[in-house]
């Protein structure tokens, strides 16, 4: 299985966050700002390697809290 961003992810969250093709694990590339953005939402497909390849998609949320609160 290969897991990816959906194709509608935009530039932002790529450059936010990365995922791991082989087992889905999502990092995060740089530092998050509450001021910014408090959350994210984006969308995440597992393919498999069949001819025709199936798939499944699911929605990743990313809460993100204020520390100084």
């Amino acid at each position: 299985i290969i897991y990816v961003f959906s194709r509608s992810v935009s530039t932002k969250v790529k450059e936010m966050f990365s995922i791991n093709e082989n087992n889905g694990e999502i990092r995060l590339q740089g530092k998050l700002d509450y001021e910014e953005m408090d959350n994210y939402e984006f969308p995440v497909e597992a393919r498999d390697k069949g001819s025709p390849p199936l798939s499944g998609h699911c929605k990743v949320v990313v809460e993100v809290l204020d520390v100084n609160d």
